[in-house]
């Protein structure tokens, strides 16, 4: 099982913003949303294609290639083209530092 790994420092990341880093080399996209943290693996599973370049509508996670939408805070898939959900990171804020761990393995 992985440690917390410490990817960006909390104010990096303000309210309704995206933005993508890396946990030991998985792609990750953090988020902001109502003032909770969400972090999910950065690979639309319309396409495989990176998240990176969207943005959130309303809490919805919009795909900038195909326009594939997904719940801000579950990742849950919410229309075609993508039908299944993101794959949700562990997340957590420690002394003001965003932190990860891959719990999926």
């Amino acid at each position: 099982m992985s440690e917390w790994t410490t990817v960006e420092g909390e104010a990096a990341l303000p309210e309704g913003s995206l933005l993508a880093t890396d946990l030991d080399g998985l792609p990750v996209l953090l988020l902001r949303y109502r003032g909770c943290i969400h972090a999910f693996e950065n690979r639309c599973t319309h396409d495989g294609s990176e998240m990176t370049g969207g943005h959130l509508d309303q809490g919805e996670i919009v795909c900038p290639f195909h326009g594939a939408r997904f719940a801000a805070d579950s990742g849950e898939a919410l229309c075609a083209p993508a039908y299944e959900p993101l794959t949700p990171i562990a997340v957590r804020i420690e002394n003001g530092c965003i932190q990860l761990k891959d719990e999926r393995w």
